[in-house]
């Protein structure tokens, strides 16, 4: 990535100077474009991995370059085990001293029609997917609670919202996040409140959702070029959508301006859902 000097001025007067993101699955695609974009609006990022460990020293490296003021760690963990999202929320909390954002952005697919599919490809995404989303929401709300503020934003999918054929786990993973979303966000007010932290005029503690639609990443690199046709076709915008679209909407619903947006649910998908 190469840094402009107006996004290296924007990271140093930016809106989220001091804040600190940990984005899972932040090595990477839409995950590698939310933790920059935060970046340059001044936070400091933790970004979450699984594997490829190489892939994840190039994104420190090249992050840390961009932006020499802020600290950019890298956490290794298995999103889909409980304690695995506590440890990587504390670890970044030891390292960082807070945790002001966290993005639930990784995710995976075991695509498979229901008659073929088995009990671990079924357990396998849900676990991920959705169970680890909560895993660590749950593990990060306890540490916004205590210091009265913070932003969550789960990144589901447009297929959560449509179903598609071959992909029964992944739609009621993503789909999962929904409800998920809205039940965490109403229990931090609750959480808040009982703990006299009303939110008031303040920036408050906020849970959202954004539902990706079909984005030119790594995830539809197997798609052939006559099934990517297809799916153009479908889209109103008559494209794929870009990383980069996902991230600015991310960091928008990060930042302290939000604060009167919880509990939603952002599509942001050339209009397929219309």
């Amino acid at each position: 990535m190469t840094v402009t000097s107006s996004q290296q001025n924007e990271n140093q007067t930016g809106g989220l100077t001091g804040r600190v993101a940990l984005v899972t699955g932040g090595t990477a695609g839409i995950g590698a474009a939310t933790a920059q974009s935060l970046a340059e609006a001044g936070a400091d990022i933790a970004a979450g991995y699984s594997r490829s460990a190489d892939r994840a020293q190039k994104f420190q490296a090249t992050t840390a370059a961009g932006f020499p003021g802020q600290r950019i760690t890298l956490h290794q963990g298995n999103i889909g085990v409980a304690e695995d999202c506590r440890r990587v929320v504390r670890e970044v909390i030891e390292q960082h001293g807070r945790l002001d954002i966290l993005v639930n952005n990784a995710g995976v697919t075991i695509d498979r029609t229901v008659a073929k599919m088995t009990d671990e490809d079924w357990l396998r995404v849900l676990s991920v997917n959705l169970s680890g989303a909560f895993f660590m929401a749950q593990a990060a709300l306890e540490h916004m609670i205590e210091r009265g503020t913070g932003r969550i934003i789960n990144v589901s999918s447009v297929i959560g919202e449509t179903g598609n054929i071959g992909q029964a786990n992944y739609a009621a993973s993503k789909s999962g996040l929904f409800g998920l979303t809205k039940s965490l966000a109403r229990e931090a007010i609750f959480a808040l409140n009982r703990a006299s932290r009303p939110v008031g005029d303040g920036i408050g503690l906020t849970v959202n959702a954004v539902t990706p639609g079909f984005i030119a990443t790594d995830m539809l690199s197997t798609i052939p070029e006559r099934a990517l046709e297809r799916i153009r076709g479908q889209i109103p915008v008559g494209r794929l959508g870009r990383p980069e679209e996902i991230a600015r909407v991310v960091r928008f619903l990060a930042a302290d301006e939000s604060a009167y947006v919880t509990g939603q649910i952002w599509a942001v998908n050339g209009g397929l859902d219309m």
